[in-house]
């Protein structure tokens, strides 16, 4: 699991390396973010696979919004990292990639949209 500080510091990085804004907007859209992936209901997991979870993270911090800068840049970072954790990495050019993180933050995918695209994507 990804703990806050983590995330912080990521977020940090990709600042520094590729510009923008430092800062946190919201720690508990960023908390809810990235506790998404591990709900449960009646004892079942919402999310039960790494796709699925992945989906999660990345819909989450996009669409949450909890830096004040670098929303789309963490939100597929850490999905990349999560899959990257479990063996798995997504096969696609630069621009389907922008255009896939681009699809999630204009509102155009859906939760099964991203999963459908993660799931074709993935190797």
């Amino acid at each position: 699991m990804m703990n806050l500080k983590e995330v912080l510091e990521i977020h940090e990085v990709l600042i520094e390396r590729f510009g923008g804004s430092k800062g946190l907007r919201d720690k508990g859209l960023l908390a809810s973010s990235l506790n998404r992936m591990y709900q449960t209901f009646d004892n079942a997991e919402l999310y039960p696979t790494i796709i699925d979870k992945a989906t999660a993270l990345i819909e989450s911090i996009i669409k949450n919004h909890p830096f004040v800068d670098g929303n789309k840049r963490v939100g597929y970072t850490l999905m990349r990292l999560l899959l990257l954790e479990n063996g798995l990495d997504i096969v696609a050019s630069q621009d389907e990639k922008y255009d896939f993180v681009i699809s999630i933050a204009s509102g155009k995918f859906s939760f099964e949209e991203i999963k459908n695209w993660l799931e074709n994507k993935i190797r």
